[in-house]
């Protein structure tokens, strides 16, 4: 029967052919009753088990004496491996149960050890953390499966791919040498160095200097020159300079090597570079001249995740770029609707998924309007019916809930926003906390954002010594069970609700204790990295989770497009079932489960959420 043991997946593809062989040649088969003990906690095992038939539980036996359900950790189902850390670390800390009749392949210890010390990623995948494991499973799955590998592409770093030397000038340099040297070097911008602070004159800012402004000559260059530069590391990843550009809708950025000048990066050599869709999306959305054309561009981004998907690129990835499209749809739609005089005294948040950068495909709106409090804007409440009707033809769902610059109640000035956030900071019930989450993943992208950092201070503020509120502004985690239960389809289910048992929790959480520690960052995976920074999470602990997010994240999207495309129904598009999933993806999904559940519980311990 050894010849029927697949060592096509992971991680018995990661050995040789002889070492497979060897492998093949030495496996045990066993046959387990139901309510079995395989493995005893605080026992050794002399076998690493690989499921064939039938259920096996991993049992914290301590946690089970307090709570049966909690202590069960997580379920085995066929080609499920278990035991193999209890033969790395000598003992088992955990009880193996069957949950029913089980046979398995049994791999002598003798032998796993043997392969672990001969092989360095074999050994690598049973002691790696979760986000080192998905890059070893994901660079498997793309050569299984004849995809291309998009790693190397998407991990592009600036410093070595697309670096242009910069023109650089310094101060007292005159802007006729200034055009000449440009001329010469057939460059469209150049850098210019006053004291310690760099600055960029473009062709444009020469031509207007001269012609409009009547400048001389003579005039020094830095007098021309932009100081308010955006800037990027030469060891920062490419694609996070193309989603800088897009956002900001600039044509090159500074790449400096820690605090020394390194070069710069256009952006027609960066979509040179990447060669895909997302930069056509982004020039239809800029050279949009009416709502119309906005409007042909906001619905092409669906098709381009799909594409970003087709090639590999990686969810974190993709969520950036969407983000910084979408951002500039909707606020190009208020800019074509709000009069730009009265723009500098509104600021238009989003919030929800989109506030977070999170939103690949578009879900419900969820936005909001801060007015100052001297502005008399009569127009407001029917332009801002008009502008939810305008998100609505994009493709922007209206929200459920009537979050919405439509709805008055998220719509107000500076003074009656800060009254509701006094409000929602002394309430302890359900509506009022909900509202502030969603506020408090607000991100401002069109109008006056110092109406915006003035609202979150007034909260910061009036949360300083509530020590006890993040207890009840946490407590939603507890809401959903972890479904770590339904594992392998072996227990009749509806499947996994991705978002309610995955997503939510992290995102929720990870919220709470960024509100906590004023860190402004909206998005969760740069929560995360401020998290570690501050030494409020162990850094690997914060990789995990991230890449956890990105688990749920990505097969999440799967259902998303397969709704999208009428192949599920839009019910379905958080639901999962494990028995869908290819080997690959279920145990990167039991894996992210996992750290799931143990994020909750160290958040239970940390609010006192028990109580």
């Amino acid at each position: 029967m050894s010849n029927e043991f697949d060592v096509s997946h992971p991680p018995f593809d990661l050995l040789t052919a002889e070492q497979q062989q060897q492998l093949l040649t030495r496996l045990d088969i066993g046959y387990f009753e139901s309510k079995e003990k395989v493995i005893e906690a605080g026992q050794s095992s002399e076998y690493v088990f690989v499921v064939l038939k039938g259920a096996v539980a991993e049992i914290d036996p301590r946690q089970a004496q307090q709570d049966p359900e909690a202590g069960v950790l997580r379920e085995y189902a066929a080609e499920d491996i278990f035991g193999a850390i209890s033969i790395i670390n000598g003992v088992s800390r955990y009880t193996f149960l069957t949950l029913e009749e089980t046979i398995a392949w049994m791999i002598p210890k003798a032998v796993f050890l043997s392969l672990l010390e001969a092989n360095t990623a074999f050994s690598a995948y049973f002691q790696n953390t979760l986000a080192e494991k998905a890059r070893l499973l994901e660079s498997r799955r793309s050569q299984r499966e004849g995809g291309s590998d998009m790693s190397a592409f998407m991990l592009a770093k600036v410093g070595s791919s697309v670096l242009r030397e910069p023109v650089l000038l310094d101060s007292g340099t005159s802007i006729l040498e200034a055009t000449r040297t440009m001329r010469e070097q057939h460059a469209d911008s150049l850098l210019v160095r006053k004291g310690s602070q760099y600055g960029m004159v473009t062709r444009t800012d020469l031509l207007e200097g001269v012609v409009l402004n009547n400048l001389s000559l003579e005039t020094d260059i830095t007098e021309l020159a932009s100081y308010n530069l955006l800037t990027v590391q030469s060891e920062d990843f490419l694609f996070n300079a193309l989603v800088l550009m897009t956002r900001h809708k600039i044509q090159r950025v500074v790449v400096f090597n820690g605090p020394k000048l390194a070069g710069l990066v256009e952006l027609t050599d960066v979509l040179s570079f990447f060669s895909s869709q997302s930069h056509v999306i982004g020039m239809q959305i800029e050279r949009a001249s009416n709502l119309e054309e906005l409007a042909r561009a906001a619905k092409g981004t669906t098709h381009l995740v799909s594409g970003l998907m087709a090639q590999g690129v990686k969810i974190r990835f993709a969520m950036d770029l969407l983000a910084a499209l979408n951002g500039r749809i909707i606020a190009k739609a208020f800019e074509y609707l709000v009069p730009e005089e009265i723009r500098h005294k509104v600021c238009l948040v989003v919030m929800g998924s989109e506030g977070r950068g999170e939103q690949v495909l578009k879900t419900d709106q969820d936005n909001a309007l801060i007015l100052a409090d001297d502005l008399d804007w009569p127009e407001c409440s029917k332009v801002m019916e008009r502008f939810t009707q305008t998100l609505l033809d994009f493709g922007y769902p209206l929200c459920k809930g009537k979050i919405m610059v439509s709805n008055p109640e998220w719509a107000m000035p500076v003074s009656a926003w800060k009254k509701k956030l006094e409000q929602w900071t002394s309430s302890v019930e359900g509506k009022g906390l909900m509202n502030l989450a969603i506020f408090v993943d607000a991100h401002p992208v069109s109008g006056a954002p110092q109406l915006f950092t003035e609202l979150r201070e007034h909260l910061y503020k009036k949360l300083q010594g509530k020590d006890v509120f993040y207890s009840y502004f946490a407590m939603p985690l507890r809401q959903f069970s972890s479904p770590l239960t339904f594992f392998g389809g072996l227990k009749k289910s509806d499947g996994i609700d991705l978002k309610k048992g995955g997503i939510f929790p992290l995102v929720h959480g990870i919220r709470t204790m960024a509100l906590q520690h004023h860190i402004h960052d909206t998005n969760t995976f740069a929560r995360l990295e401020q998290l570690a920074e501050k030494k409020i999470l162990k850094k690997d602990f914060a990789d995990d989770l991230a890449e956890a997010l990105a688990v749920f994240s990505q097969l999440r999207l799967q259902q998303q497009l397969k709704a999208a495309k009428g192949q599920a129904s839009s019910d379905e598009a958080n639901q999962i079932t494990a028995t869908s999933l290819n080997k690959l993806d279920r145990d990167l999904l039991r894996e992210a489960l996992h750290i799931a559940k143990e994020f909750k519980s160290r958040m239970t311990h940390r609010y006192h959420l028990e109580r």
